[in-house]
């Protein structure tokens, strides 16, 4: 009984430690992109091709090729 309470116990702070770091993550790259798309000093193109290259180096990090996104 007490080992399932444990196992539980582990389990719950594994699931928020993942939760978190992937909240840190999308913040990131969401900055990342907001801060690509309000820079002054690019021309519209210029901001369109660093959200580019954001979106090219996650996919290079993560080896995923294609992006999934359910729209609701």
């Amino acid at each position: 009984m007490a080992t399932t309470a444990i196992n539980r116990d582990l389990v719950q702070v594994i699931a928020e430690e993942i939760a978190a770091g992937v909240e840190a993550a999308v913040a990131c790259w969401m900055t990342e992109i907001d801060q690509a798309i309000t820079d002054v000093e690019l021309t519209t193109l210029g901001r369109l091709n660093a959200v580019r290259e954001i979106v090219a180096h996650y996919k290079h990090l993560t080896g995923k090729v294609q992006s999934v996104c359910r729209k609701a």
